[in-house]
């Protein structure tokens, strides 16, 4: 498996985690019961989607720019 592909694949799932937790924490407030941690918890999967995303977003305008320079 390609790098890219992994991923991709790894943005996929974390993207599931982080909605996930978001709407535990929504449904935590709407009970009354939030915890202080609870609000800190969709952040770490928040940071690697910024990362991975910035990432597969750049990935075909340097694929572009690679394959436009090797036929110079």
């Amino acid at each position: 498996m390609s790098w890219n592909r992994g991923i991709r694949q790894a943005h996929r799932w974390v993207s599931l985690l982080f909605t996930t937790t978001v709407i535990a924490n929504f449904i935590a407030v709407a009970m009354g019961q939030a915890i202080d941690w609870l609000y800190y918890l969709p952040l770490p999967p928040l940071f690697f989607l910024l990362g991975s995303g910035l990432y597969l977003f750049a990935l075909p305008y340097v694929a572009r720019r690679s394959t436009a320079s090797g036929r110079a």
